[in-house]
């Protein structure tokens, strides 16, 4: 009979002994296999954002940050929408020929969908500085309103195209993005569902 407490106080401790270590196992590898999936906020970094743009009013701009990046969205007035036409000269690139700068459905003279609201890519494509807003007219300097670039003196106009000149080499670019509503900007996919 002491035996078969012997034996059956030893399969206790082993069983007691197997299941404790195997919660303490599953206490150390849960916390560890949760510190390999991306945090909330580098999610949010690839994630599209919704742009409400409603209360825009002609003119006005706000910046907003996807994937890390500046993001220019402006809602042009039908004088800044004028304007583009009397740049055509002045600029390197004015068809938007180069493919990587824009999605197709934005190779147009608005370099947009709908040409009241332009959205860009706030970063110079010289050295990636950010560009700043100077909508007031010059025509004498054969400026029109657009993006000016302090850092090194680059010019873009009022869709982003990049002057003749300056040390820029191309255009601003264009991120993917598409209307949710007529309200309601997506950055991050275009049209045809790609990020």
């Amino acid at each position: 009979m002491t035996e078969d407490v012997d034996r059956n106080r030893r399969h206790f401790l082993a069983v007691a002994t197997a299941v404790t270590g195997g919660a303490g196992i599953a206490m150390v590898a849960i916390p560890f296999l949760a510190s390999l999936k991306p945090s909330a906020r580098a999610q949010a970094q690839g994630a599209p954002v919704e742009v409400p743009i409603g209360s825009l009013e002609p003119g006005e701009m706000i910046r907003i940050v996807w994937r890390g990046k500046l993001v220019f969205v402006l809602r042009r007035s039908e004088e800044m929408l004028e304007r583009l036409s009397a740049t055509t000269e002045f600029l390197r690139d004015p068809d938007s020929e180069e493919v990587e700068q824009q999605p197709e459905y934005a190779v147009n003279q608005h370099r947009s969908v709908k040409p009241e609201f332009l959205v860009l890519e706030a970063a110079c494509t010289h050295l990636g500085c950010i560009p700043l807003s100077q909508f007031d007219v010059s025509p004498a300097e054969n400026w029109f309103g657009g993006f000016y670039c302090p850092c090194h003196g680059s010019r873009f106009d009022l869709a982003g195209r990049v002057y003749k000149g300056v040390p820029a080499p191309t255009n601003l670019r264009v991120p993917p993005y598409r209307f949710l509503q007529n309200d309601v900007i997506l950055i991050g996919i275009d049209n045809t569902g790609a990020a």
